[in-house]
């Protein structure tokens, strides 16, 4: 377990891109590609904006996926992680990625598109998945108490309330009713089987699911505290993030 915390969240943000972007470079120079998982809310608007000023990388090598999207929400809300990926992400590579799968949160036959995700996450390893916490320590939406034995690579799962909140929170909907309440969402197994993890959780909002996370005991109830068993994980963090733990690591 390696713990960075910057002096702010844009030197977090920085931290957390060089290190994403050395996995990228290093996957490309020893099999020609890289692969790789990008989360998305508002936690991660400056990650993914150094990210793709990260230099070096050769984007038309890249294979991206991203982690959840909400049954039912049409790629133009602005709270779908289909539009927040183009927009933010895809959209601002010096160069085309080589493909960026989306999950189709429309897709009219659920387990067809679980199917179709599956094969194609398996096609290889996952270099460096780029990820972050909820409010209520989930790591995609895989909410308490989350599955940690399914071997699928997504799933449809039920939103609890203080996910749900956490969106309104955000300024993604205008309240409690307008948030769905299921939404397709990476396991947790397939998250830890990628290679490398990036862990990036500013705001003084996410304390408590970050201390629980890190220092608290590894439980589906508290789904990122999975991440402590991964070999090669770090985790970036602002001054208010990480105000609660006991332990710092840099």
């Amino acid at each position: 377990m390696k713990i960075y915390i910057g002096k702010d969240k844009n030197d977090m943000a920085a931290a957390a891109a060089k290190t994403a972007g050395e996995r990228i470079r290093q996957a490309i120079a020893a099999k020609g590609e890289a692969r790789i998982i990008v989360a998305t809310g508002a936690s991660q608007f400056e990650f993914l904006a150094a990210l793709v000023r990260e230099p070096g990388i050769d984007w038309t090598k890249v294979t991206g996926f991203h982690l959840d999207e909400y049954v039912g929400l049409s790629a133009s809300h602005k709270a779908s992680f289909r539009g927040y990926m183009r927009e933010r992400f895809v959209s601002k590579t010096p160069q085309p990625m080589k493909a960026f799968n989306e999950v189709n949160g429309e897709a009219a036959d659920a387990e067809a598109e679980i199917d179709r995700l599956e094969r194609l996450v398996r096609e290889a390893p996952i270099d460096v998945a780029c990820i972050g916490f909820g409010e209520n320590g989930h790591i995609a939406f895989n909410d308490p108490p989350a599955d940690f034995d399914t071997n699928r690579a997504y799933r449809v799962v039920d939103l609890d309330e203080k996910c749900r909140r956490q969106q309104v929170g955000e300024g993604w909907f205008p309240d409690l009713d307008a948030v769905p309440s299921r939404a397709f969402s990476m396991t947790v197994k397939q998250i830890m089987w990628s290679r490398s993890i990036v862990c990036t959780c500013p705001d003084a909002r996410k304390a408590e699911a970050v201390k629980n996370c890190i220092e608290g005991p590894i439980t589906n109830m508290v789904p990122g505290s999975v991440l402590q068993l991964h070999p090669d994980c770090t985790y970036f963090l602002d001054p208010p993030s990480a105000a609660l733990l006991t332990q710092s690591k840099a």
